[in-house]
């Protein structure tokens, strides 16, 4: 028995877990379908690269088939481990823009504003830059500006410089606009997830408890009452936990949806379809999915001054791995996209539409694919797409995965936005402080030049960068499942805090607003027990 069972510890997990147990008098359970978060891939930052192929730190799920994609399914990543995707992430520290916060408080969700979220932004954060109008001082999560600033990144941002784009030292400051390094949430050149951050800390308090290996099979009800969850441990054996207070579902946009339709919560039909008992029609589970869907254009480069996949770099991967093994400095303290920023594709419109991510190699298929040599992408992503998705079951199995379909270039402005974004590329990777590195277009290629041979090739290449939100969305409307204090419409003692909440994509990174929900959750949970 206890107070509160938080399921999931990802980047609001861990927030929650930390904050609701420093009340002694609470009693707080975490669980975690993944492991213990021991692997040095987690935690040297360069192991992003691996972490994208682990079979046991990695949901690696699958789409459905993308009708606007030609039919092709798409990789979705999500970490699977203690501090969930923030252990397997690109460590870039970005909040979004103010004006998706208010636009949030405008659909009637109370408190959720810029101005209402900026101290707890503050709060969540340890900026090694020091304390300012923007920024805090002495909170968990640690950010920091990169240890490792490639030839390539510095090239990348003069060239931005060069064709006209604002330059910037600070995206979560007064103006988001601009191009630049990235900060990241690293700590003496390692990665700070959620679980370094929030988690480890308190791990010694004895009212606090995390099961890891633990998938959550069903939220136990009693009538319309959330009062505890069952779940399946490593050796397949079903274990029950009673919740005195509340559950909190922190599972992220595909885990917390499908335990919430397992339970039987969610619309009728689709529960009917497997088999599950009826607890709460709720037509809005699984509904709303939206991602930042992203493209890149590659070159070849001739200078070796890139992260290159050939034996010349070798002797450079050697001194990285000396380096970070004395200092936590050099090579292996690289996120791989250590530049980057926000543009506007029209300078008429009143806030940045697309994000760059600039890497110092070829990162093809999410780094699956290994391309000889040395070279660099820009990758460049629709940060408010129109298009429309969601999540269902295939199964009543709780170990089998959901039905992914995240519509992709459902709506024609998103293409056309993704259009825009590949001519930004060409045009930033064609400027002066590019010659001399430049070689050879990979992809698009030489011979994509017309709108339509850039469509295509769109469809052809364009993948996630990893941002799935809104599958639980806030909000008081027919579809909403959480009101703004982030309980399920309908049902007592059950609220959820992850990115599945979000009405509206952040124009984004969706880290740090999560851990922000985590706070913003805490917080409401700790007022109501008072």
């Amino acid at each position: 028995m206890y107070d509160t069972i938080i399921v999931g510890a990802g980047s609001a997990g861990c927030v929650l877990a930390n904050r609701l147990s420093a009340d002694p008098n609470r009693q707080v359970c975490l669980l975690e379908a993944g492991p213990e978060d021991t692997s040095p891939w987690i935690h040297i930052p360069v192991g992003i690269f691996f972490m994208m192929r682990s079979k046991t730190l990695n949901w690696r799920y699958q789409t459905e088939p993308q009708p606007h994609l030609h039919d092709r399914r798409l990789f979705w990543p999500r970490g699977k481990t203690l501090g969930g995707s923030s252990s397997s992430n690109a460590m870039v520290y970005t909040r979004g823009h103010r004006r998706d916060y208010d636009h949030w408080a405008e659909l009637g969700n109370r408190g959720w504003s810029y101005a209402d979220l900026l101290p707890l932004f503050k709060r969540a954060q340890h900026q090694e830059r020091g304390p300012s109008a923007y920024h805090g001082v002495g909170g968990p999560l640690n950010v920091a500006d990169p240890r490792q600033r490639g030839e390539i990144s510095a090239v990348f941002v003069r060239a931005a410089g060069e064709v006209g784009y604002p330059l910037s030292d600070d995206f979560n400051g007064a103006e988001q606009e601009g191009v630049g390094l990235y900060q990241l949430t690293q700590k003496d050149g390692q990665r700070c997830s959620s679980a370094r951050a929030y988690l480890h800390p308190a791990r010694g308090r004895p009212n606090l408890t995390v099961i890891t290996h633990a998938l959550a099979s069903r939220v136990l009800f009693e009538g319309r009452r959330a009062v505890g969850v069952a779940y399946r441990d490593r050796d397949g054996r079903t274990v029950e936990l009673k919740a005195r207070r509340e559950v909190v579902l922190s599972g992220g946009a595909i885990n917390s949806p499908q335990l919430l339709l397992l339970s039987g919560v969610g619309p009728r039909a689709e529960l009917a379809k497997h088999g599950i008992p009826l607890v709460h029609d709720l037509p809005g589970v699984g509904q709303n999915l939206q991602d930042h869907l992203d493209v890149i254009v590659a070159h070849r480069e001739r200078r070796r001054a890139s992260y290159g996949f050939a034996l010349s770099f070798l002797p450079r991967l050697v001194r990285g791995i000396v380096e970070y093994h004395r200092h936590r400095r050099g090579f292996l303290t690289s996120n791989l996209a250590e530049a980057g920023g926000f543009v506007k594709s029209d300078p008429a419109l009143p806030r940045p539409n697309l994000q760059y991510h600039l890497t110092a190699t070829i990162l093809d298929d999410h780094g699956r694919r290994l391309w000889h040599g040395y070279g660099y992408s820009l990758h460049v992503c629709d940060l408010r797409p129109r298009s429309r998705g969601h999540l269902s079951l295939k199964s009543a199995d709780p170990s089998a995965p959901p039905l992914l379909q995240p519509n992709y270039l459902d709506h024609p402005d998103d293409l056309e936005t993704l259009l825009a974004g590949v001519k930004t590329c060409r045009r930033i990777l064609a400027a002066p402080a590019f010659d001399g590195y430049r070689g050879e277009e990979l992809f698009p290629g030489a011979a994509a030049q017309s709108d339509d041979e850039l469509r295509e090739f769109i469809r052809r290449r364009a993948e996630t960068i990893y941002h799935p939100v809104g599958t639980c969305k806030m909000g008081a409307d027919p579809m909403a499942v959480v009101d703004d204090q982030l309980r399920v419409h309908g049902l007592m003692g059950l609220r959820v805090a992850d990115a599945s909440i979000m009405p509206t994509l952040v124009g984004g990174n969706t880290n740090a607003p999560t851990i922000v929900i985590g706070e913003k959750a805490s917080d409401m949970i700790r007022t109501a027990s008072d």
